[in-house]
């Protein structure tokens, strides 16, 4: 191994056995960081790229020991009809001391920092599955493209191996970026959301110029390319933005196949655990 596995970057989560997010049996590594903040987003303690904490207020007992430990205050047991706790989000300063006593693992970190290094190993794990699946890795997110160095260390490191790569993208990063990463992978899962310039920008906070530009310059590559377009009543879901979406990728290449995804439906949950409002309605 190289310097490159020393590389630290934070992640929120790994997923064994997935079978959605490219062929066979894989492992998705889920990355922090994204510079979309789409309002529909089914993983929203992915968008920050600091860790913080969140809160499941189902499984809390209310014991108020996280209360007694937080050094700065930022925790309050409320006594309502169903006692739940406060979190002043300013005040917190993410030490982990309630995450570390809390008995029902109602708060967490929403993400972890490792290593190259460490992910790879994590990622070995289940080779014999991708082996007998035709599987292997996915990096998804948040954005992986966000880290770019953490995820070429960890696609560099699979290649090596022989691992299938994926990356589930929404192609919102630098040429260069793209450049960079492009030589270790072997298929690009492209989210593409909102065609329109001015709906995009208005639901995800970016413009989607760069993002088509991006993937008119991809498909010149030759890369394996599949793209994605999430399906969201009255946003993403509609007749027009379909057609101009699909009109667009068949007019680069009609040899990239287009999937429709469904939204996830208990993504509102997640934004209760992080505080936050839930704006899709």
């Amino acid at each position: 191994m190289g310097k490159q596995t020393d590389t630290t970057g934070t992640i929120f989560k790994i997923k064994r056995f997935s079978v959605h997010d490219g062929p066979g049996i894989r492992t998705s590594v889920f990355l922090k960081g994204c510079p979309l903040n789409c309002i529909w987003c089914h993983s929203p303690e992915g968008i920050n790229p600091k860790i913080t904490i969140w809160y499941n207020q189902n499984i809390c007992i209310a014991c108020g020991k996280c209360v007694e430990v937080c050094p700065t205050s930022a925790l309050k047991l409320i006594q309502d009809r169903e006692p739940f706790i406060q979190i002043d989000r300013n005040l917190c300063n993410t030490s982990g001391d309630c995450v570390r006593i809390c008995p029902t693992n109602a708060i967490q970190f929403t993400g972890s920092v490792t290593t190259v290094s460490e992910e790879v190993i994590e990622i070995e794990k289940d080779q014999s599955y991708y082996l007998a699946s035709g599987g292997g890795v996915t990096l998804t997110g948040g954005e992986p493209l966000y880290q770019p160095d953490f995820s070429i260390g960890i696609l560099e490191e699979c290649k090596r191996r022989k691992i299938h790569t994926a990356l589930e993208t929404s192609l919102f990063c630098d040429h260069e970026v793209l450049n960079r990463v492009s030589e270790y992978i072997d298929l690009f899962i492209i989210d593409m959301k909102i065609f329109d310039p001015v709906q995009h920008e208005y639901f995800t906070g970016k413009p989607n110029g760069i993002i088509k530009q991006n993937l008119i310059h991809l498909a010149k590559s030759g890369k394996d390319i599949l793209v994605r377009i999430p399906l969201i009543k009255d946003v993403t879901d509609t007749d027009i933005n379909k057609k101009a979406i699909i009109d667009f990728v068949q007019g680069i290449s009609e040899k990239i196949p287009i999937e429709f995804i469904k939204n996830n439906p208990l993504a509102k949950n997640n934004y209760k655990k992080l505080g936050i409002h839930f704006l899709l309605k």
